[in-house]
């Protein structure tokens, strides 16, 4: 097994970054979070038009790290009250490291081909998209560890599944399906394992095959849209359309629908 916590392939406009710790499912600490982010950030800057997100193994990842939450713990109950602040900071930047994912410019798709939990689930819910195996198990199951939800986990869900689901989801700190999460809004598909990869990828390439600029725009437009009023939005929408009129891809793109046929964008 590679000795790499991150794996990275490129096939011609789509990226696949895999967690790869699978004798520990996947599970993330700090270590895993600080390459991830590095190559985050190579991935954005070598703009690939899709990002698929998956995990070596049977699962996607089961969590957080339980060393670390063992250490925090005892710091903690060591230093009830000092060490507050101390645990709060280091939690946020831990959550950032993960959460980089969110700054990849291109649509982001997570291939949940086994249990995603707790902060596993977390980094999926903060991708665009996700296709889940049937059967894998999905959760946030912080509350039955005696914690407080993080990773940014009770702003992600209610938006998918709303807020009384996410209510749910949250309290009990049950799993579901996924299956199960297909059918409350949570992923965007569920399919047999064997299947998990290979629809995450044809997701990709049809993502990848609209206009890239156009595509970057509408991940900026939705990232910005519940916090913004109507007006506020069609501004941002007419700014975004006005600077795809200044692009070759939309003359070739008027041009493949008077050729009748496919659009060859070229991302300029």
């Amino acid at each position: 097994m590679s000795d790499e916590l991150i794996l990275v392939e490129r096939d011609d406009d789509v990226a696949t970054l895999t967690f790869n710790d699978p004798e520990h499912r996947n599970a993330m600490t700090q270590a895993m979070g600080e390459a991830f982010a590095d190559l985050v950030a190579g991935i954005a800057a070598s703009a690939p038009r899709a990002v698929i997100l998956t995990g070596a193994g049977r699962a996607f990842s089961a969590g957080g790290d339980l060393d670390m939450i063992e250490s925090r713990a005892r710091q903690g109950a060591e230093r009830p009250g000092l060490a507050r602040r101390e645990i709060r900071d280091a939690m946020r930047s831990f959550y950032k490291l993960f959460l980089s994912v969110r700054d990849i410019p291109c649509p982001t798709i997570a291939a949940l081909n086994g249990a995603a939990v707790g902060a596993g689930l977390c980094v999926a819910l903060a991708c665009d998209l996700r296709v889940a195996a049937r059967d894998a198990k999905l959760g946030l199951n912080f509350t039955r560890l005696g914690l407080h939800p993080g990773m940014a986990a009770t702003w992600t869900l209610p938006r998918l599944v709303g807020t009384a689901r996410a209510a749910e989801l949250l309290y009990t700190g049950e799993l579901v399906t996924g299956e199960e999460a297909f059918e409350m809004g949570m992923v965007n598909r569920a399919v047999s394992r064997d299947e998990v990869l290979p629809t995450a990828y044809e997701l990709a390439r049809r993502c990848a095959l609209s206009a890239p600029e156009a595509v970057r725009g509408v991940k900026r437009a939705l990232a910005r849209t519940l916090d913004a009023t109507l007006e506020d939005q069609l501004s941002f929408e007419a700014h975004e359309q006005a600077g795809c009129f200044e692009t070759r891809d939309v003359h070739e793109g008027l041009a493949a629908i008077r050729e009748k046929r496919a659009p060859a964008f070229e991302d300029r």
